[in-house]
């Protein structure tokens, strides 16, 4: 924090208190002091309810000064009064870093007993796997569900259609860094609606989902040129970029006319978070081996 406003915030906090006992002291001394000086004000409602000039119950004049007292020895114990640290030299910073070490002396050992293993071999542990659901359930169930089935735009983890491949590198290089995935639109080079909607069309049919008629394989050329750099002459994707695979049954966005129409169109953006500096290796090694699990496992 910048001395000058280290300083600022020290006098205007400062200031305050003194404000708040001077405000009271001089509140307790207007107005009457004793119950014989008591005084009505004037003041009438319903025609026979008054209001008196009493004075200020004493425990309410005693309570606001502990409460002050209360905050002058907190902002001395802890931090509050600009740049003093206070005198038992509590940080937000140091509490974090001492439960964080403190959960790593607990943990870490556990960790490093799973390290050392092959990949196939955690994936097959017991005490791994339930290690792995326990960070699945606290990093991953709010995108893939507590199922791992994944709902419309993120991947369903216990299927056999894995986009970016499934072995250890794979899975743990997006756990770790992340995914960045990208569908251009294409209507416009589609030529419009009609062009839309024959490759709507098209792309179905690679799945078997309807069987393609002469308009639809009239775009199989537009579909050499604009789609098979990605997904493959075949439609059977490639995973060295994350582009799925059109001929199976395994829809990200849905298999819908309107879902296939919305990914021609508008395009996709397909985000996965990187978790490695949340997880670091140790763990990303074991939640990778229990998402490899699932889909061994269905």
């Amino acid at each position: 924090m910048p001395a000058f406003w280290a300083w600022f915030i020290a006098a205007g906090t400062i200031v305050f208190v003194i404000w708040c006992v001077w405000l009271i002291s001089w509140s307790a001394k207007q107005g009457p002091q004793n119950k014989q000086d008591e005084e009505l004000v004037g003041h009438t409602w319903d025609g026979d309810l008054e209001e008196w000039n009493n004075p200020a119950p004493k425990w309410w004049l005693y309570l606001y000064f502990i409460t002050i007292a209360w905050g002058v020895g907190y902002m001395i114990a802890y931090p509050g009064i600009g740049a003093f640290e206070g005198l038992l030299g509590w940080s937000q910073e140091g509490q974090y870093e001492a439960e964080m070490q403190a959960a790593a002396d607990r943990y870490d050992p556990i960790y490093e007993r799973f390290a050392g293993m092959e990949f196939e071999v955690l994936a097959a542990n017991a005490d791994a796997l339930k290690l792995g659901a326990s960070l699945y359930a606290s990093y991953c169930t709010t995108c893939h569900g507590s199922d791992a089935r994944g709902a419309a735009g993120y991947p369903n983890l216990v299927d056999g259609a894995w986009i970016w491949g499934r072995n250890e590198a794979a899975i743990t290089q997006t756990i770790m860094q992340g995914r960045n995935n990208v569908m251009p639109a294409l209507a416009g080079a589609l030529g419009g609606d009609t062009g839309v909607d024959n490759m709507v069309n098209y792309v179905r049919s690679l799945s078997g989902l309807v069987e393609a008629d002469a308009a639809a394989m009239s775009v199989q050329p537009m579909f050499a040129a604009l789609c098979s750099a990605c997904h493959g002459a075949d439609g059977g994707g490639n995973q060295l970029i994350g582009a799925p695979n059109l001929t199976d049954d395994a829809w990200l966005y849905g298999s819908s006319e309107d879902d296939v129409r919305s990914s021609i169109v508008n395009g996709r953006n397909g985000v996965m978070p990187a978790h490695g500096e949340l997880l670091g290796a140790k763990r990303a090694k074991i939640l990778a081996a229990y998402v490899y699990s699932l889909s061994g496992s269905n």
